[in-house]
């Protein structure tokens, strides 16, 4: 099934939904493309059948270079705060996908291009790709998420050689501080998330969610407080089918069948 757009083009694979970012040259956002990326979540978040999705850049070149600038060129206010409100929808909402999501960097990633990447729950970058959050560079900030996300996952060090110093890493130096958990070679980002898309097609999608939710509790919740709610969302999956047939399933030696509910 593929469903073509001029911003974002979707194929779906088994429980893997796949979404190109397809704005040539760059592949860059717009208010338009930003509302598309919150659309197709919220539609996939409705698809009991996928448990998964990759974005990647349409092309060899780019990921995705970020925003236009041309959008600010005339120092508009109420366009700065459009597309600051685009931005920040669409990228928590990705965030708040309740299956596994892996970005498969294929070159150039700067920007919200970087911090589309820094959404997603797992990165995978082909061994060319260069990323950098370049905003101050041009009088700007990375308003999408970038201050925030990038320093949960390198520390506030390395963010901000990046976001003060506007210094552009390599993918070997990004998978060494903790960017991207995965460096392969070029062309092989998007088979390789696609390939990590299909382990999670083993796992109990109902599991699955409630996890994601745990692991990202600890960005806004003290340990006193997680701890507890991880007890209380173990019972909460003896609700659910998906439990039976997983213990079920192993007891009998047998594959689960899901049904993610």
């Amino acid at each position: 099934m593929m469903t073509a757009h001029t911003a974002i083009i979707e194929h779906i694979i088994g429980h893997t939904a796949i979404l190109t970012l397809n704005n040539p040259p760059a592949n860059t956002w717009t208010a338009d493309s930003l509302q598309l990326l919150k659309q197709t979540i919220i539609k996939l978040n409705q698809n009991n059948d996928i448990y998964a999705l990759v974005i990647t850049g349409q092309g060899e070149k780019f990921f995705s270079a970020g925003a236009d600038l041309n959008l600010f060129a005339d120092g508009d206010k109420g366009t700065a705060a459009s597309m600051a409100k685009h931005f920040g929808e669409a990228f928590e909402t990705l965030s708040a996908f309740r299956g596994v999501s892996i970005a498969a960097i294929n070159g150039y990633t700067m920007g919200g291009g970087l911090e589309v990447a820094l959404a997603c729950d797992i990165r995978i970058a082909e061994e060319q790709a260069q990323m950098a959050l370049p905003e101050a560079t041009v009088g700007l900030l990375p308003c999408a998420g970038g201050t925030q996300n990038l320093t949960a996952l390198v520390g506030e060090g390395w963010a901000k050689r990046m976001i003060l110093c506007g210094e552009r890493i390599d993918a070997a130096k990004a998978e060494k501080i903790g960017l991207v958990e995965e460096v392969v070679e070029k062309g092989q980002a998007l088979d390789a998330a696609v390939a990590l898309a299909a382990k999670v097609a083993k796992q109990s999608p109902s599991s699955v969610s409630v996890c994601k939710t745990l692991i990202q509790a600890g960005r806004t919740m003290p340990r006193t407080q997680a701890l507890p709610l991880e007890r209380e969302l173990f019972v909460g999956l003896f609700d659910t089918e998906d439990q039976a047939e997983g213990v079920n399933a192993f007891l009998q030696k047998r594959a689960a069948i899901w049904k993610n509910c």
